[in-house]
């Protein structure tokens, strides 16, 4: 598939610019294959990319000294993640790694703030994004401390299917237990456990190694109205 082509299905905001503009953004884009596991930036290291996700699933985590990790967030394809590190002119504060072999993209930062000084539908793109990416993390930080973990996986699921964040997903996502236990923080097992118990809710369709989601809206509001001690424990 041609670099252009993979753009108009996994950069939303490539399609807004004109075509002087997207034919810089080809030129100086880099692409690169990365196996399960690898660490795609890491965090301490000053931001000099803006990075997308063509293929595959990547997770953005913390980590301490001691080896604890935490996963703030999955970014699946058509997915672009480190604005907020680019526009600051910061060092990361995070890592991102790959949970499956997957295809990246970066936008050095020079073409980045050539498209912030060029392009109108561009600023207005990346406003939205990191409005919604505000809001997720401030949803996140809430069900995280509040839901149990039923509904901590259906959060997460719900998550990747945000269409803001990840336009052109569809409602079928590649994704293992495993993965979704990792970025929902509880093991494989009870990630199983939570998976049975949303499809038999009528929220998704658990498929060989892939979700359907069928309600995103039940998804994003499953167990609301449920407190946070019932099933802390069976984490």
């Amino acid at each position: 598939m041609q670099l252009s082509d993979s753009l108009q299905l996994a950069a939303a905001w490539f399609r807004v610019l004109n075509a002087e503009q997207q034919s810089r953004v080809e030129r100086d884009l880099s692409v690169q294959q990365v196996v399960a596991g690898s660490i795609i930036e890491r965090k301490g290291e000053l931001a000099q990319a803006w990075i997308g996700v063509l293929a595959g699933l990547v997770k953005v985590s913390v980590g301490n000294s001691e080896g604890k990790v935490a996963s703030l967030t999955g970014v699946p394809a058509g997915g672009w993640i480190g604005e907020g590190s680019l526009l600051k002119r910061e060092i990361r504060k995070y890592d991102i790694v790959a949970l499956r072999d997957s295809v990246v993209a970066r936008l050095p930062g020079a073409t980045f703030d050539w498209l912030l000084d060029t392009s109108i539908p561009f600023n207005r793109y990346l406003l939205h994004q990191l409005n919604e990416r505000v809001a997720q993390f401030i949803g996140k930080a809430e069900y995280d401390r509040l839901l149990d973990p039923d509904a901590r996986v259906a959060r997460c699921l719900a998550e990747l299917f945000n269409p803001l964040l990840y336009p052109g997903m569809g409602m079928r996502l590649t994704i293992t237990q495993e993965e979704v236990g990792y970025l929902a923080r509880v093991s494989r097992q009870r990630a199983n456990q939570a998976l049975r118990k949303l499809e038999e809710a009528g929220l998704l369709k658990v498929e060989y190694g892939a979700v359907r989601v069928l309600d995103l809206d039940g998804l994003k509001h499953y167990g609301s109205d449920r407190g946070a001690v019932e099933g802390e424990q069976a984490a």
